[in-house]
């Protein structure tokens, strides 16, 4: 057994970083990117997480059904499988939310006492941050809203193919005040989809983010928006962590 600590994974903010500068623009517009969040060799260490092999679950929702499969039954479809799947989607376009994208739900994995280890425990310790005294202070600094009380957190992978409609997060009894996104895939392209979009009342796309490397959107809940489909020719897969600051756990 080796004597040597265990290596310390606690996501660090870039130190310039203050975040009551920028609560004047979320106020404003309701969402905000923020680029350079963390440090540089934060950034780089929950990038290696999230792109490490790890049992991914893909979570799937068409013509009003949802269900997750493991990544492996995924790919083990067979041609009339995936042509089922599509099939629903066709049928279900103009009904409620749809999507598909692999996930990894950190809250809940930790929260059973489900922690990795190795290179994975980078990913649990951003739950860790979000919900400890600085994390959360920090939250309250960025939005203004002193009632931030809890953060959730799931791993997200979309590969070629990889969207989410249109939908608002509002669901009643989840308390979320807003939604985030922590972007770990390096060098990425808006030509090659994964973009979140604010979409207007008259359906067009009033703004959009695109998955930059350590960069967090924020948004205040409800906003109708969506991610476009990832494109089938994109090289990497777009990696983030993601969920809600709420004002309270449950």
């Amino acid at each position: 057994m080796s004597g040597r600590p265990a290596p310390d994974v606690r996501p660090r903010l870039d130190a310039s970083l203050r975040p009551e500068a920028f609560a004047p623009v979320l106020a404003r517009f309701g969402r905000l990117h923020l680029p350079g969040l963390f440090t540089p060799d934060t950034a780089g260490r929950i990038a290696e997480a999230l792109a490490a092999d790890q049992p991914w679950v893909r979570s799937l929702r068409a013509s009003g059904s949802v269900g997750d499969i493991t990544g492996e039954a995924w790919d083990a479809m067979t041609p009339a499988q995936r042509q089922a799947w599509h099939s629903l989607l066709v049928q279900g376009a103009n009904g409620s939310v749809q999507y598909q994208f692999d996930s990894r739900r950190i809250s809940d994995l930790v929260e059973a006492g489900q922690r990795s280890g190795g290179v994975l425990a980078a990913i649990d310790a951003v739950y860790d941050w979000l919900n400890s005294a600085a994390g959360l202070d920090f939250l309250r600094r960025l939005t203004g809203d002193p009632t931030c009380a809890y953060v959730d957190a799931q791993a997200t992978r979309y590969r070629p193919g990889d969207f989410l409609g249109r939908h608002h997060d509002d669901e009643p009894g989840k308390r979320r005040l807003y939604a985030y996104v922590l972007n770990f895939t390096p060098a990425w392209r808006p030509d090659w989809g994964g973009v979140l979009q604010f979409l207007d009342a008259d359906g067009h796309v009033a703004e959009g983010y695109s998955p930059a490397f350590n960069a967090l959107n924020i948004f205040k809940v409800p906003q109708d928006h969506c991610v476009s489909s990832v494109v089938h020719h994109a090289p990497f897969n777009r990696l983030s962590i993601t969920g809600w600051i709420r004002s309270r756990r449950g």
